[in-house]
C-alpha cells in the first residue's frame, strides 16, 4: 500500500502516538494499545497473518496460566495468612515490611521468574496495606523494580536471558556467576534508596499494628484441602520451570497445564475463575506485541540496532556500552523480546566479521534488556501485571507516577552495570 519509507514513518508515528495516549491516560490503555495495533493492520503496515505471528502466545499463556493458579490458590486464604505472618515478623513496621517484601520479590524472581513472583507477591502486599491502612503503590513500585532486577540474575528469571542462553549456550550457572553479583548489589542499593525515599509514606498508627498483631493467622485459612492441592501444583509448576530446558516444554505449556490440573482437582467454578482473569491486561499485551511487530516489519528496530553497531566502529568498549544503554532505553519503551531477537544475530555477525570478544556484549545485552524494563509501566510484563492488580483493588498507578519513581532508578542501575562491565570485562 505504501513504499518502505512511508511505511517506516507511519509505523513510528502510530507507535509514538499510541504511547502519548498511554502516557496521557485520556483513554483506557488497553483500548489505546488495541487501536494502535488495528491501525497498523488497517494501513497494511503489517498484514493480519504477520500480526498474529508477532503476538507472543508463550508470554500470554504464561500470564493466563499463572493468573488462574493464583486466583484458585487465593480462595484458600493463604495470602491473608502470609500477610499477617509477615506483619508479625516485622512487628507491624511498614518500612520493614517493604524491605522484606522487596527482598523476597528479588530472590523469588531469580529462582522462578519475575511475572510469577509478582502475581504471588502483589495480593499479599495489598492485603497487608489494607490491614495497616497505608498506600500500597509505593511498596508495589519497589517490588516491581526488585522483580526485574532479580530476574536479571538467572537463565529463567526473564525471557531475554532465556533467549540469550539458548543462542550462546550459556548455562544457569553462567548467569549466576556473571550477573549474580551486580544484580545483588543493585537490588540492595535500590531497596535502600526506596526505603529512604518512601519512609514518610510508610507510616501507620499504633492501634492498627496492635490489632493485626493480635490476629491469629491460622484462622485465615478457609480451605485446607484446597491449600494443599494448590501448593502441590504450584510446587510442581516451579520445578518444571527450573527444568524446562531438560523437559523441552515452554513456560506457557507448563503454566497452563498446572492451571488445568488445579481446575480439575479443586472443583472450583471455572466461570467464576475465568471472570476474574485480567483480560484487559492480556489484550493490552496483544496490542503492544502487534505495535512492536509493526516496527519490526518496517525495519525500525533493525535500523536502530545497526545504527548502534555502526557508530562504535568495532571498538569493544564503545560497542559494549552502546548495547547496554540502547537496550535499556529501548526495553523501557518497547517489549524487550523483539529487540533481543534482533540483537542476537547482529552480535553474532559482529563476531564473524571482526573476531571481537563477544562475551561482554552478551552480558551487556542481558543487563540492558532486563534492567531497562524498569523504566516505564510497559517496559516489562511484571510491571503491567502489578499495575493491573493494584488498579483492580482501587489503587491506580499512573504512567507518569511510575516513570517518575522508576526511570531515574533504572538509569542508576544501568550506570552501576556500566561500571561493572568495564571493571570485569573491558579494562
Amino acid at each position: 500500500m505504501f513504499n518502505e519509507t512511508v511505511s517506516l514513518i507511519l509505523a513510528i508515528a502510530i507507535f509514538v502516538l499510541t504511547y502519548v495516549f498511554i502516557v496521557l491516560e485520556t483513554f483506557d490503555r488497553t483500548v489505546v494499545a488495541l487501536s494502535g495495533a488495528c491501525l497498523m493492520i488497517l494501513l497494511k503496515i503489517v498484514n493480519q497473518e504477520v500480526a498474529v505471528e508477532e503476538v507472543d502466545f508463550n508470554t500470554l499463556g504464561l500470564l493466563v496460566g499463572m493468573m488462574i493458579l493464583v486466583l484458585i490458590t487465593k480462595r484458600s486464604g493463604i495470602f491473608e495468612y502470609v500477610a499477617i505472618k509477615l506483619v508479625k515478623i516485622a512487628k507491624g513496621s511498614p518500612k520493614k515490611i517493604m524491605i522484606y517484601l522487596s527482598l523476597t520479590t528479588g530472590i523469588f524472581s531469580a529462582l522462578l521468574d519475575n511475572v510469577t513472583t509478582i502475581m504471588l507477591i502483589i495480593p499479599i502486599t495489598l492485603n497487608i496495606c489494607d490491614e495497616l491502612m497505608i498506600n500500597p503503590i509505593y511498596i508495589v513500585i519497589a517490588e516491581v523494580f526488585a522483580s526485574n532486577v532479580g530476574g536479571t540474575a538467572t537463565l529463567i528469571g526473564d525471557p531475554p536471558n532465556i533467549m540469550i542462553g539458548s543462542a550462546v549456550k550459556f548455562t544457569f550457572m553462567d548467569f549466576i556467576i556473571n550477573n549474580g553479583g551486580i544484580v545483588l548489589l543493585i537490588l540492595l542499593v535500590s531497596i535502600s534508596i526506596y526505603t529512604l525515599r518512601y519512609k514518610k509514606h510508610l507510616k501507620t498508627v499504633k492501634e492498627l499494628k496492635e490489632r493485626i498483631m493480635e490476629k491469629d493467622e491460622k484462622l485465615m485459612i478457609k480451605n485446607k484441602a484446597l491449600l494443599w492441592k494448590s501448593l502441590a501444583v504450584i510446587a510442581l509448576v516451579f520445578i518444571a520451570f527450573i527444568l524446562h530446558g531438560v523437559l523441552g516444554f515452554e513456560s506457557a505449556t507448563i503454566a497452563l497445564t498446572g492451571a488445568a490440573v488445579l481446575l480439575l482437582i479443586s472443583n472450583e467454578n471455572i466461570e467464576e475463575i475465568l471472570s476474574e482473569v485480567e483480560w484487559g491486561t492480556i489484550l493490552f499485551f496483544v496490542g503492544l506485541f502487534i505495535l512492536v511487530g509493526g516496527l519490526k516489519v518496517v525495519g525500525a528496530i533493525d535500523k536502530l540496532a545497526h545504527f548502534v553497531l555502526d557508530i562504535t566502529n568495532g571498538n569493544l568498549v564503545l560497542t559494549t556500552f552502546s548495547i547496554l544503554w540502547v537496550s535499556a532505553f529501548a526495553s523501557a519503551f518497547i517489549d524487550n523480546i523483539p529487540f533481543v531477537t534482533t540483537m542476537i544475530p547482529l552480535i553474532q555477525e559482529i563476531g564473524k566479521a571482526s573476531h571481537m570478544n563477544l562475551t561482554p556484549l552478551w552480558w551487556a545485552l542481558s543487563l540492558g534488556a532486563c534492567l531497562g524494563g524498569n523504566g516505564t509501566i510497559v517496559g516489562a510484563s511484571a510491571n503491567v501485571i502489578a499495575v493491573g492488580l493494584s488498579k483492580k483493588q482501587g489503587h491506580k498507578i499512573s504512567f507518569k507516577k511510575f516513570f517518575v519513581e522508576a526511570f531515574p532508578m533504572m538509569v542508576l542501575s544501568i550506570s552501576m552495570a556500566t561500571v561493572y562491565l568495564y571493571l570485569v570485562y573491558l579494562r
